[in-house]
């Protein structure tokens, strides 16, 4: 996950946030790096127990205070309509319940407040998309959850979010069936 090819995936993801953050599936805190210059305070939330004491030498070596939260992205524990800002990099795949997870977003977005998202899944090409469900199972296995065949775009419109802008595409010297990227921008749907 800190391959260079993804390392611009991040920084281009995370160039315009702004204003209450809220990371989802913050990890070992890869994105602090990534976060832009006026950037000094996050929330970050991962369900994972492990991966707090992992993301130490991160935390410690950045200038942004992070208030980190061992949760679940289904059931945050922030008021409705606390966030300007709510980010996902490379974590939409591994969630459970990924319908719940959006909907848990859009609770916690204020209501012009957006969502950035680089996340990697089903690819267009019915070829690859044949082996993504093949290998779904066996992935999820080997892999803490993640989910190969996610339609990235399709999930995050279910959910009262409005795509904004959106870049599709391969990552390079990356197999398709484990490269193909969903990187955009959401808001609240209006109607």
């Amino acid at each position: 996950m800190s391959r260079s090819i993804l390392v611009d995936c991040r920084k281009d993801t995370l160039s315009e946030v702004k204003g209450e953050i809220l990371e989802i599936g913050f990890g070992t805190g890869m994105n602090l790096l990534y976060y832009p210059e006026h950037v000094r305070r996050i929330t970050g939330v991962d369900i994972n127990i492990n991966m707090h004491s992992k993301a130490e030498k991160r935390l410690k070596s950045s200038p942004i205070k992070v208030d980190y939260h061992t949760v679940s992205a289904e059931l945050l524990p922030f008021p409705s309509q606390t966030f300007d800002t709510v980010v996902s990099t490379f974590t939409l795949c591994s969630i459970n319940d990924i319908q719940r997870a959006l909907s848990e977003i859009v609770r916690i977005l204020k209501p012009k407040g957006r969502f950035f998202f680089a996340e990697h899944g089903l690819s267009p090409d019915y070829k690859v998309q044949k082996w993504q469900h093949r290998l779904n199972p066996i992935n999820k296995a080997l892999s803490c959850g993640c989910n190969l065949n996610r339609n990235i775009k399709e999930l995050v419109e279910s959910c009262n979010l409005k795509i904004s802008k959106l870049d599709q595409f391969y990552l390079e010297k990356t197999p398709k069936i484990f490269g193909y990227i969903y990187k955009g921008i959401a808001t609240i749907n209006p109607s």
